[in-house]
């Protein structure tokens, strides 16, 4: 297999599930507890949904020594703010694959056409990106990576996206959109994603069973 052959790398960006320090939006909302038993559903529903797609894929922790059957490798995000641990995990998948990928656990049952479109993409541009309904991304999928891609960023805000867009025009980096999807961060976002389980619009069996009889 050449390099052009192989395929694209996933990193899947996720902290440990412990109650008070994941997902902590929703936690105000649902309580801590609830919530990292949400943030565990999640993950798994979205490392099972990669595993039908022909790609490796990278469980990025915030902390060492976690690790998943789920994924083929388990790597250390390391220190920093968002964009340089993005940076960092990004250009350490690109030096065993000719494109890489990064993606939450926050959007679990997130399209995995998009996933192929932003493969396609990148046929024609540097980087796809995956907008996100609060106006950051839920997908980040290049073919280059350079010294502080992601400089600057201000993460969390509703221009998030297009900030993103910006900093990659001034490095020279052509960008595409693929289809747009959302976060699982507020109870009004969690109430969307149990309807579309409900119906069958997600598929994501843990999450179906983490909010089995849940009160709507």
């Amino acid at each position: 297999m050449t390099s052009a052959d192989a395929p694209g790398v996933v990193c899947v960006f996720a902290k440990p599930a412990r109650p008070g320090e994941v997902k902590t939006r929703l936690a105000a909302e649902i309580g801590p507890g609830e919530a990292a038993r949400l943030a565990t559903a999640f993950l798994e529903d979205t490392l099972v949904a990669l595993r039908r797609l022909p790609l490796r894929v990278v469980l990025a922790s915030t902390e060492p020594g976690v690790s998943s059957a789920l994924a083929d490798e388990c790597w250390e995000q390391g220190d920093g703010e968002l964009g340089e641990r993005l940076e960092r995990v990004l250009c350490q998948a690109l030096g065993r694959a000719p494109w890489a990928a990064a993606i939450g656990a926050d959007s679990p049952g997130f399209p995995l056409a998009a996933l192929e479109e932003a493969e396609a993409m990148l046929s024609s541009v540097d980087v796809a990106l995956g907008p996100a309904d609060d106006g950051g991304f839920y997908l980040m999928a290049t073919r280059r990576c350079p010294p502080q891609m992601l400089a600057g960023v201000t993460w969390s805000v509703p221009d998030t996206l297009l900030q993103v867009e910006r900093r990659f025009r001034t490095l020279g980096l052509s960008t595409g959109r693929v289809a747009p999807w959302f976060d699982v961060d507020t109870l009004e976002s969690l109430r969307r994603l149990i309807e579309l389980v409900a119906r069958g619009e997600v598929r994501a069996a843990a999450t179906a069973q983490a909010i089995a009889g849940w009160a709507r």
